[in-house]
């Protein structure tokens, strides 16, 4: 359909959410540094919130709504940048509840430098996906065709844990990955395979499980490695330290 000449390229669309608890929606919103815009609670609910140049709206969710399910809603919110959002969004949680919500309901995806997006879930299950405009238009969710065996696997555990959040597939993708490319891959390839292994059983809360990992890594770093490869994996083991601090601190 052709576009009618009267109608000008100049449309603003905002998300309408819902909400299973209107005062707990207000409340954690409010601590994260939006502006309520509307608070409308009688005769129907409807509330509105602003932040820089953004809003997003919510009436009340439908009976039998479960927050549990994380299948209320959601939106896109496209920013130049993403990392000044997740530092405001860090911060404002540490002030109000003494740490980051990283897990549960309500909770913020964690964010890794050079990373394009992160995900802020409400407390009603709705996710707010914020996305970096520059992000790269196409993902290859196999892994990069230029790559093989475990080099492949290993960029769809990335996929997965940067662009669909998934710690739980990329965890599981890049332990059966080890296993069937390992005999074959290079030793810089294991070493960085065994590092997100540990960086990604940290994010899923199995310490034991990460520390496994560490100790099977370290024979390749002292045995199997150059210094300047060595270096590369232990760029990749900080992020899992980055995120026990990011959590803890």
């Amino acid at each position: 359909m052709s576009r009618n000449a009267s109608i000008r390229p100049n449309e603003t669309t905002i998300p309408t959410l819902h909400t299973h608890d209107p005062e707990v929606t207000l409340a954690f919103y409010e601590t994260l540094g939006f502006t309520v815009v509307s608070r409308q609670l009688k005769p129907y609910v409807y509330l509105a919130f602003e932040l820089s140049g953004f809003q997003v709206h919510f009436s009340a969710g439908p009976r039998g709504m479960d927050p549990t399910t994380e299948m209320t809603g959601g939106c896109l919110v496209m920013v130049d940048h993403v990392a000044p959002y997740h530092a405001a969004f860090t911060e404002a949680m540490r002030a109000a509840h003494g740490k980051v919500l990283s897990r549960g309901l309500p909770r913020i995806t964690r964010y890794r430098p050079g990373a394009f997006r992160f995900t802020l879930v409400d407390p009603s299950g709705n996710s707010l996906i914020f996305i970096q405009r520059d992000e790269p238009e196409e993902v290859e969710y196999g892994g990069s065709a230029a790559l093989e065996g475990l080099a492949k696997a290993l960029d769809q555990v990335r996929i997965y844990r940067e662009f669909k959040t998934d710690d739980a597939a990329a965890y599981r993708r890049a332990r059966s990955a080890l296993k069937r490319h390992g005999e074959t891959a290079s030793a810089l390839e294991r070493a960085t395979a065994h590092a997100m292994l540990v960086e990604l059983a940290t994010a899923l809360d199995r310490a034991d499980e990460a520390e496994e990992w560490r100790r099977a890594l370290e024979p390749i770093m002292a045995e199997e490695l150059t210094e300047e490869e060595r270096h590369t994996v232990r760029e990749e083991l900080e992020r899992a330290a980055d995120l026990v601090e990011w959590r803890d601190e």
